[in-house]
């Protein structure tokens, strides 16, 4: 006969940490988050209760079934997969544990969960994200983001952290991570770059000005797109 461990009656609701992909919807009003392993087909929101992936009609979490939420107690643990190939476009979840719950050594399988903090990853290029753009990727009705910076947002679908957080509701806070510039629209230069360096910025900056020219004079219908090299300095 099998002895089972005592039942839980916390005081307060157990947190813990995941990782995700932040998912934007296709009409662009509203945000979620799909899983980086078993359900990840299926977005959810902020606050989410789960279901059997295998399409089984019981509550989960079951013992018999491994469908249900997932998460680690420590942040460490977490943030380590983050260093694996396929989840370095994912987010931090910091997340409270809702309703019933299984305990593992290093975790929790559970029905209901709420997001309370997504901590943004640098973008691709190191720096620090302002915002959260198409990965290139997603799911049926839904696009998959990855940080960005200013520099490497360019004409991607996107939104800024503030926008996401808006977006998906519920108290959401999204906040930026590690990186090497400052997380604000203009990103700043280090003050020790050399006179090569401070013209290919300045040339990178003049191409997204005359890129969003064109698309300005496209969008007002005020004539022909600016030719390549064409105006548009102070």
């Amino acid at each position: 006969m099998r002895l089972r461990l005592p039942e839980e009656r916390p005081t307060e609701p157990p947190t813990g940490f995941k990782i995700a992909h932040p998912v934007l919807s296709q009409d662009g009003t509203r945000a979620g988050f799909t899983g980086v392993s078993l359900g990840g087909a299926l977005p959810y929101g902020v606050v989410a209760d789960a279901s059997c992936v295998y399409g089984r009609r019981h509550r989960s979490p079951a013992r018999r079934c491994d469908c249900g939420f997932h998460c680690v107690h420590e942040r460490a643990a977490a943030e380590a997969l983050l260093c694996m190939e396929e989840h370095r476009a994912a987010v931090l979840l910091d997340i409270t544990v809702l309703g019933a719950y299984l305990r593992f050594e290093l975790g929790f399988r559970y029905a209901r969960q709420r997001v309370r903090t997504a901590t943004v990853g640098p973008c691709a290029c190191g720096a620090r994200a302002v915002a959260l753009a198409d990965a290139g990727w997603g799911r049926p009705g839904w696009r998959a983001l990855a940080a960005a910076c200013p520099g490497c947002v360019r004409g991607r679908t996107s939104v800024s952290l503030a926008e996401f957080a808006r977006l998906a509701g519920d108290g959401l806070r999204v906040v930026a991570g590690g990186g090497t510039h400052r997380a604000t629209v203009d990103p700043g230069l280090p003050e020790d770059l050399g006179v090569p360096e401070l013209l290919a910025e300045a040339a990178l900056l003049q191409a997204r000005l005359d890129w969003f020219q064109s698309r300005l004079a496209r969008l007002e219908g005020g004539g022909k797109p600016q030719e390549e090299g064409g105006g548009g300095r102070p």
